[in-house]
């Protein structure tokens, strides 16, 4: 387990940005149609598409979403996956990209939609994640305030963090390991992708299992210091049309224990092993913080 970034892991930055990101939230929410509690989805049908097209929900250059998240794949059975969570609504449909047999790819913090489709495209062409992310970034007049994190098939990762992220996105950082990513902004601390990773490294089960476990991890550990509104867990696998796995949460008050007890009552071919996928759901973490900012 690395931790990415070096000095990047703490940063003093700028003040700014609650305004835009509440005007961004409330745009989104009416586009998106959130509603409150809106329950996490199973989609059998597989209507969403592997790269989850975000384009609809924010221009590029204009979405802060504050979020923590892991992508990771399976390099034997060629599944791909993203868990997310923040305290932007409808997180699960503007973050993670995923397509079987390519890769995983999970674009936050100033958000750029077009960033996801590229990046699959450029996967599918066996590009090395490292020079994927320099081509999105050249040139970029916003590459500061991205937060990028893109796993390949064969479980190569490679992530760039926000430097330039405002006062009010820290704390920020990434953690990666043998095929998987951890990356988040405006987090209570450091031990919230800590806890993420190590949670990913010691579950023995399935690839949804071991992301469900991470997120889980993460938000016991306090999550996004701003709250719970929204999570999901997207997978996708080779020679399944679009999603394979797609359970989200769009606004609740409590977002990722929801998308967790969504998971362990339903049943599907990607849940393994894992003892908290099974019923009766418990809560993981009676005692955990409330969201707050990390002491300076």
């Amino acid at each position: 387990m690395a931790a990415a970034g070096g000095k990047e892991w703490e940063k003093a930055v700028p003040e700014g940005g609650s305004l835009r990101f509440a005007l961004i939230a409330a745009v989104t929410c009416l586009l998106v149609g959130c509603q409150r509690s809106e329950p996490a989805r199973l989609a059998t049908d597989h209507n969403r598409p592997a790269s989850i097209a975000a384009e609809a929900l924010i221009e590029p250059d204009f979405g802060v979403s504050g979020t923590f998240s892991i992508a990771a794949v399976d390099p034997e059975s060629g599944i791909c996956g993203v868990a997310v969570a923040s305290m932007f609504p409808a997180v699960g449909s503007a973050g993670p990209y995923v397509k079987g047999g390519v890769g995983a790819f999970c674009t936050q913090h100033y958000h750029n939609p077009d960033f996801g489709p590229r990046a699959l495209e450029l996967l599918e062409q066996e590009k090395q994640p490292n020079a994927i992310l320099a081509e999105l970034l050249a040139g970029d007049m916003r590459a500061g305030q991205r937060q990028l994190a893109i796993v390949d098939r064969n479980g190569n990762t490679a992530q760039h963090n926000p430097p330039g992220a405002p006062q009010s996105s820290r704390w920020w950082g990434a953690i990666s390991g043998r095929n998987y990513a951890c990356q988040g902004n405006t987090l209570c601390g450091p031990q919230v992708l800590t806890t993420m990773a190590s949670a990913f490294e010691s579950t023995r089960a399935t690839l949804a299992d071991r992301l469900l476990a991470a997120l889980v991890a993460g938000d016991c550990a306090g999550g996004d210091h701003r709250g719970r509104l929204a999570a999901a867990v997207v997978l996708a696998k080779p020679g399944v049309e679009g999603l394979w796995l797609d359970v989200h949460v769009d606004k609740s008050d409590d977002a990722v224990l929801e998308l967790a007890k969504q998971y362990v009552e339903m049943r599907h071919e990607s849940q393994g092993a894992w003892a908290e996928s099974h019923r009766p759901w418990q809560h993981p973490c009676a005692d955990r913080p409330e969201p707050k900012p990390p002491q300076e």
